[in-house]
């Protein structure tokens, strides 16, 4: 089979690899598609991050190299002689969260901490073997390719829950990439009042129209605590920051209405600085999301196949896994009009 693996910071290579075998509680899933993640593109830019490098991941006991890939769908290829929940042929999203499994749902989520793609082989390939804890039926009515789209809108639905996004609230989301654009869909699910979007992108400031925002700010064009203020004047209920810098820290505080709640959801891998005057001054409280409980995956799927979050227009762009390094992750890098790229593997609807 073919595979995308990592190696290294700007070296992921496709191989041909054995195609695994399935253990007793194992499920062999012949992959359709999976998207490029956020955090794939932090690995491949400047790696190794959550890749276990030269030592063993403690919860997988894995090193690189290893296929990336960590949002997926694909079909029932083969299961283990123990596996009771899932038949040859079932439509099956993957939740990649690997944990040590010893803590209730809640807290659960932090205790070890990896993703399958990161931590072990993940769904760059034809075919991948996972413990059948990790699958998650699909709908019939959903297609494979929005199927992919269910662990990032897994990442949103949770931070709104975090957040303790309410129905006639409102929201601000600074940042329009993928995780961005799919928090518009989750506040919209949320029946938030209003969604305001701060991006410097315009490609992207018009994707988050289409996924729901009621306003946008071009950043770079108006100063975005002044732009804040004639739409929402008190400030956000909820103010989720997802872009990843200082700055947008900074303007998520300080636009967010007294006793609000700032949700961080970025990947911040450095230190950055605040003023905690803008806290003790304000009340307003700060809370991060990165994961998922099982119950909000579950709840995800539920939430896209009922057609209550839509979530198929963060797609930009489709490609073949030959192509991934060019036209997916230097893609990504180097075209801010990208949102959501899907690598096509059987390519099964």
């Amino acid at each position: 089979m073919k595979a995308a693996v990592w190696h290294g910071a700007k070296d992921i290579r496709i191989e041909e690899k054995e195609a695994p075998a399935p253990r007793s509680k194992d499920v062999k899933v012949r992959v359709a598609w999976t998207g490029i993640c956020g955090s794939d593109l932090h690995e491949y830019l400047d790696g190794p991050m959550t890749i276990p490098g030269e030592n063993p991941d403690p919860l997988t006991g894995e090193t690189a190299p290893l296929t990336m890939g960590h949002e997926f769908s694909g079909v029932v290829e083969e299961t283990g002689e123990n596996v009771s929940g899932f038949s040859t042929g079932d439509r099956v999203v993957i939740n990649p969260l690997i944990t040590y499994g010893n803590k209730g749902p809640a807290y659960d989520i932090y205790d070890g901490f990896n993703f399958v793609g990161l931590g072990q082989d993940g769904g760059f390939a034809d075919y991948v073997v996972l413990d059948e804890k990790h699958l998650y039926s699909l709908p019939d009515h959903l297609s494979l390719e929005q199927g992919a789209l269910v662990e990032p809108s897994a990442v949103a639905v949770q931070a709104a829950k975090e957040g303790k996004l309410q129905e006639g609230q409102t929201v601000g989301i600074y940042g329009a990439g993928p995780i961005g654009l799919l928090t518009v869909a989750a506040a919209k699910a949320f029946g938030a009042s209003s969604i305001v979007v701060l991006d410097l992108s315009e490609p992207r400031l018009e994707k988050a129209k289409e996924m729901g925002a009621t306003h946008v700010i071009n950043s770079g064009e108006q100063k975005p605590e002044e732009a804040v203020k004639e739409i929402v004047p008190d400030g956000f209920d909820v103010t989720f920051e997802v872009a990843g810098v200082e700055p947008t820290l900074n303007q998520a505080i300080r636009t967010t209405t007294p006793r609000g709640m700032v949700v961080i959801v970025s990947l911040i891998t450095h230190p950055v600085a605040i003023t905690p005057m803008d806290l003790t001054s304000s009340g307003v409280m700060i809370t991060s999301s990165a994961a998922y409980e099982p119950e909000v995956y579950q709840k995800t799927i539920d939430l896209i196949a009922s057609g209550t979050m839509e979530v198929k227009e963060a797609v930009t762009r489709h490609i073949a896994l030959n192509d991934i390094v060019e036209q997916g992750f230097e893609a990504l890098a180097g075209d801010k009009s990208e949102v959501k790229i899907l690598v096509e593997l059987s390519g099964e609807s």
